[in-house]
């Protein structure tokens, strides 16, 4: 489901039809935001690890992870949640690890579930890719009406703040930030055209975004899927022992190998499958998805990665 909303409120046309279809659950939805399991990394590293799974009235759009890197005299905060609610309810989790404020914001990709809650961070520096700026300034306020629609609730404090410091698509930018040194590296476009990653080799840490989760199906929607296989390949050539994803448990590079070889299978089958005249519909008869079938959201999500595939397989043979 929440693939096919995403896709109809993105289309403006669209949007206003679909907020009239969608049932509404009441407004008062009467749940708490579900706590974020706290990892820590090491002295300066913790990640806030959320629940997994689609938006939704029980978890009011918490479900996504965050990184704190502590420094100096701030904290540098990755990816803020789905709304100005969560954004200050991490907010609470951090004050509960360090006193230090958090001075800069740090935006993986410009899905709402990861950009939001910025505003709960009005004098942090926010930073991104140059894409995933131009993305939010387009899509920010259609992400707010995908919220509303799948917790039922409004979310009157919540709007999509840009970012101001930028990189550009296919760079890898060495910086550092509350004496803290890393990398931000913007690969060609994987799950969405604006992914950035950040990579700290001192501490041998990647925090990837959604360009890897871990026991969930991921995201085909805004993807480049053959692309984001080749990104997967090069993650692997790096010094890395803990990845925090954008979505679901810490991972490994074992993960990240594993999670390379599925979607690399995936996409040799559907495009064989293509090859040989078959419609994705028929494709997915064939294909070998019983790994994937143990993932959270298989049933909602996996046909539109097949048919995202497909498509692309499509486009790139003319």
């Amino acid at each position: 489901m929440f693939n096919s909303v995403y896709r109809l409120l993105k289309n403006q046309t669209g949007f206003l039809t679909l907020l009239l279809l969608l049932p509404m659950a009441s407004l008062q939805a009467g749940e708490e935001l579900p706590e974020p399991e706290v990892k820590k990394i090491n002295e300066r590293v913790y990640a806030l690890l959320g629940p997994i799974g689609f938006p939704s009235k029980e978890n009011q759009g918490y479900m996504v992870n965050s990184a704190v890197l502590i420094g100096d005299d701030g904290v540098v905060l990755v990816d803020t949640g789905f709304s100005d609610e969560i954004g200050q309810h991490l907010k609470k989790t951090i004050a509960g690890i360090t006193d230090k404020p958090v001075t800069h914001v740090i935006n993986t990709h410009h899905h709402g579930d990861h950009i939001l809650g910025n505003s709960a961070f009005p004098d942090a520096e926010v930073i991104s890719s140059k894409q995933c700026r131009e993305l939010v300034e387009k899509e920010g306020y259609n992400w707010i009406g995908i919220l509303k629609n799948m917790t039922g609730k409004e979310h009157p404090d919540t709007r999509p703040i840009p970012a101001k410091t930028v990189y550009p698509q296919e760079s890898h930018t060495n910086v550092t930030l509350q004496e803290i040194p890393m990398e931000f590296w913007v690969p060609a476009g994987s799950h969405t055209p604006g992914d950035m990653m950040i990579y700290l080799p001192q501490d041998k840490l990647l925090i990837s975004g959604d360009i890897l989760v871990q026991k969930m199906i991921p995201s085909f929607v805004d993807a480049h899927v053959s692309s984001w296989i080749d990104t997967l390949a090069k993650i692997q050539e790096r010094n890395i022992e803990t990845v925090v994803p954008g979505h679901g448990s810490l991972m490994t590079m074992a993960d990240v190998k594993a999670m390379h070889q599925r979607m690399a299978d995936l996409y040799a089958g559907v495009e064989a499958g293509y090859n040989q005249g078959m419609m994705d519909s028929e494709i997915r008869k064939t294909l070998d998805l019983s790994e994937w079938k143990k993932m959270k959201e298989f049933e909602g999500q996996m046909g539109v990665n097949i048919n995202r595939a497909y498509l692309e397989i499509e486009r790139e043979s003319f």
